[in-house]
């Protein structure tokens, strides 16, 4: 299983015609009258090869592409280049579990315009102008207003695990006891005077180890490193979660969505 994590990237667009239906394949869906029979169809052409509930989800909007196309009466070309361009946008969306609204977006538009204008090898004329502006109204209200739906139902969870390790002091080594005789004084009199030295240097020593253990700074270093992480980690999800927000009231709020430009060149 590939557990590689991508992010999120620009495409550029190219002309679809017959990429993923070809004129035989149109045939063959023109005559599934059943929605049954049209799901099953598409999902041997198109290889739909998900497990539930990504299998219906997808089968779902591919089957509703194709009505709108019944709707509006578009022609063989046509309907296999917009199911092209809905297959197209909907694997640049669940490639990357990160938010990549603004490139898919741009990407539509860019495969809308690549199909509106008559500019060969890079352009074709297979839409008008009225018909670019209902397949881009469709796409918006059909697929980009639930795109965070998509998102969750093909991509996987991500979640950030972060650790921190510190690395070991040193410890310096203790300080070896030093004795002084004094020779000038009887052997019995040096050997006391050696023993107390002796008590009076252990002695310091272990007051010196304990106002070091007292005052060691790494845990100080510690604790300041764990809370400035903690801050920049909730200040992090709070920017997140502020900006999911005002994508979200601007794409329930906006009465119209945006108009695509057609630059068609004469």
């Amino acid at each position: 299983m590939d557990t590689t994590i991508k992010v999120p990237r620009t495409v550029k667009a190219k002309v679809m015609l017959w990429t993923d239906i070809s004129y035989h394949d149109m045939e063959e869906i023109e005559n599934m009258l059943s929605t049954w029979d049209l799901e099953r169809c598409l999902c041997r052409l198109l290889k739909v090869d998900l497990p539930e509930p990504k299998r219906g989800v997808l089968l779902e909007l591919y089957v509703q592409s194709v009505l709108f196309c019944r709707e509006h009466n578009f022609s063989r070309e046509q309907t296999s280049t917009f199911l092209s361009i809905i297959k197209s946008i909907h694997d640049l969306n669940v490639e990357t579990p990160f938010d990549n609204i603004e490139q898919c977006v741009s990407y539509c538009k860019e495969l809308l315009l690549c199909h509106s204008v008559r500019r060969p090898p890079f352009s074709i004329n297979l839409f008008g102008p009225e018909e670019i502006k209902c397949v881009f109204e469709y796409i918006y209200t059909s697929y980009f207003k639930h795109f965070k739906l998509y998102k969750y139902v093909f991509t996987p969870e991500v979640k950030l695990d972060l650790s921190l390790t510190y690395s070991e002091t040193v410890e310096e080594e203790p300080l070896q006891p030093h004795t002084t005789v004094n020779s000038s004084e009887p052997d019995v009199k040096s050997e006391h005077d050696g023993s107390v030295d002796t008590q009076q240097e252990n002695t310091g020593q272990e007051e010196e180890e304990e106002e070091a253990a007292s005052s060691d700074p790494t845990s100080e270093v510690k604790a300041l490193i764990e809370q400035a992480v903690r801050k920049q980690i909730a200040f992090v999800s709070g920017e997140l979660d502020q900006r999911m927000k005002d994508m979200a009231l601007q794409h329930n709020g906006s009465p119209q969505p945006p108009q695509p430009k057609n630059n068609k060149k004469q």
